[in-house]
């Protein structure tokens, strides 16, 4: 295969990106820009609301696919506009499907280059990936330490199977997009009286310590299967 060919998905999604920022997106994605637009958003939402449910989560997904860094602020926006249930299902939805767009994308252009690189130390990383993948991912879509784009290439690259990848990011950013959501069904308050939402809430002690506990949680089967390993009859 042509280097031409495998890399024609990940230049298609850059060029994406560079269209939408030439063409003001930025602009629109911020508080001001919600503010402006919420009016216009909602009336869409009132007389065509499955049509704007469909196209909010190709937007999300877009987003997420060329990496662009907003998704807090269209898991907001979907709360804002559906409720906070509608909305965080609908911001799961887009959220995941971004992410396995850019997930295939870049396992297309180049992790069959980077195996031939790494060798047999990508296969020991892949083997444990095959094995235990879906629990790293999961821990780490629960606790949103690392940005999400890293978080859907690093997958991709070191060989991790797609179908836990897809169920992991699923599963880990419900959470995370209730919270969120819920901040947005709150948001007509805080445009009345001029304020910003604290978008540290989900840093806080009452809501990040269940989410690390989930994410330990999800590591609980690999901590399990290497103490059986290390205390296996030799």
């Amino acid at each position: 295969m042509s280097v031409a060919k495998r890399l024609a998905p990940l230049v298609l999604l850059v060029a994406v990106f560079a269209a939408l920022w030439a063409f003001g997106l930025q602009r629109h994605l911020s508080w001001t820009g919600l503010a402006a637009d919420r009016a216009a958003l909602e009336a869409a939402v009132a007389a065509h609301g499955t049509l704007t449910a469909v196209a909010y989560v190709g937007v999300y997904a877009l987003a997420v696919a060329v990496s662009i860094p907003a998704g807090v602020f269209l898991t907001i926006a979907g709360g804002l506009l559906f409720g906070t249930v509608v909305g965080a299902a609908l911001a799961v939805i887009g959220a995941t499907a971004g992410a396995s767009l850019l997930f295939l994308a870049a396992r297309y252009a180049l992790a069959e280059p980077l195996a031939r690189r790494a060798g047999p130390a990508l296969e020991r990383m892949r083997d444990g990936l095959r094995r235990d993948g879906f629990s790293y991912l999961l821990a780490l879509r629960l606790v949103p330490v690392f940005p999400f784009w890293l978080v859907n290439l690093a997958p991709a690259l070191v060989g991790m199977a797609f179908p836990p990848f897809i169920a992991a990011t699923a599963i880990g950013i419900v959470p995370g997009s209730v919270v969120f959501a819920s901040i947005g069904a709150g948001l007509g308050e805080a445009f009345g009286s001029g304020t910003t939402p604290d978008l540290g809430i989900i840093f806080r002690p009452a809501i990040l310590l269940p989410l690390v506990g989930l994410a330990l949680l999800s590591l609980a089967p690999v901590a399990w299967r290497r103490w059986k390993r290390s205390h296996a009859p030799m």
